[in-house]
């Protein structure tokens, strides 16, 4: 069982780092300033930094914290998923089915950008379907006054503040239309749900416009997700993993992403394919996951399976990426 904050950011900036972050919950603490103080405080860093006076008075054009985005911040229900509890809920016949429509439908694009950011189109689609349904759920939410609001609010301020200097970085250079920066109360755009700071190390222009659209333009968002994955160590041609057999004696102090070896010392130990047959090669190594313990399913997952972490550092994400992406491709 797996106890997780019902939110999570999305992709933030640094591979180093990890892709996102869980949230908790610290103590607030009350506002120093009003918020129009508050706002008068950003502009004047902005201006300081060069930005333009005309982008940021429209950006942060904001009369009050937005009322919406601190009650889904403040009320964030705590839940607890089993791994096969979770793998229902994420990977639905539906989930599965659209995703085999939309990547028939835009195999030549997929292929191109694969092959350009040298990067399999298994996990384009396996993130790009949990991030956004395949484009079809980015958010609502204005991005500056999200992050405006959550700044202002004082629960993890300096991050929300440095997020929102990215945010104007961003409409500084022209990619994006202050009422067209939409996304997740958090803060998170667009189709791959980046963090301002992660497009702006990330976000690619693939189709040459001068403007790094992750809203509404295909091309973009699958080479924005492409790049982040290529930077982050994704190697082309490797699997992230595959389900296995472990011996319900196997103990979970044996197992986790930690505690790799080769694939003839886990068949040295009963670890076969889920058929009970031997692993083709016994050279490669990598670890075994069984997120529900014995009796549940099991995963050999290999370094691949580490760069998605690197997008949400979830097992249970970087599975569901995995064989979604496996099932619709």
């Amino acid at each position: 069982m797996i106890g997780r904050r019902a939110f999570l950011f999305s992709a933030s900036a640094a591979c180093a780092s990890g892709g996102v972050a869980l949230v908790g919950t610290p103590a607030r603490a009350a506002p120093a300033t009003s918020y129009a103080a508050f706002l008068a405080g950003v502009r004047a860093e902005a201006l300081r930094d060069g930005l333009s006076a005309s982008v940021v008075g429209r950006a942060l054009a904001l009369q009050a914290p937005n009322d919406k985005v601190l009650q889904l911040d403040r009320h964030q229900p705590e839940f607890t998923l089993t791994w096969a509890q979770y793998r229902q809920r994420v990977l639905t016949d539906k989930k599965i089915a659209d995703g085999r429509s939309a990547a028939q439908a835009r195999r030549a694009l997929l292929t191109a950008v694969g092959q350009r950011y040298g990067v399999d189109v298994q996990p384009l689609m396996g993130i790009w379907g949990l991030e956004s349904a395949y484009g079809t759920r980015i958010g609502t939410f204005r991005i500056t006054d999200a992050l405006a609001t959550l700044a202002y609010d004082g629960r993890r301020a300096s991050f929300f503040r440095s997020e929102l200097m990215n945010a104007l970085r961003i409409l500084d250079h022209g990619d994006v239309e202050p009422e067209r920066m939409i996304g997740s109360y958090a803060g998170a755009m667009g189709q791959p749900q980046f963090m301002p700071s992660a497009y702006l190390r990330y976000a690619v222009d693939y189709t040459g416009t001068g403007r790094r659209d992750i809203w509404t333009s295909e091309p973009d968002v699958f080479a924005s997700i492409a790049n982040y994955l290529g930077k982050c160590g994704w190697v082309a041609g490797e699997p992230w993993g595959q389900a296995v057999s472990v011996p319900a004696a196997l103990g979970q102090d044996r197992l986790g992403r930690d505690r790799r070896m080769t694939l003839t010392d886990w068949m040295g130990l009963g670890v076969r394919r889920p058929d009970g047959s031997a692993f083709s090669r016994g050279d490669v190594t990598g670890a075994v996951i069984r997120p529900d313990g014995p009796g549940g399913e099991a995963f050999m997952v290999y370094r691949n399976f580490s760069v998605i972490r690197r997008y949400n550092p979830s097992d249970f994400y970087a599975l569901a990426v995995g064989l979604l992406g496996r099932d619709v491709t």
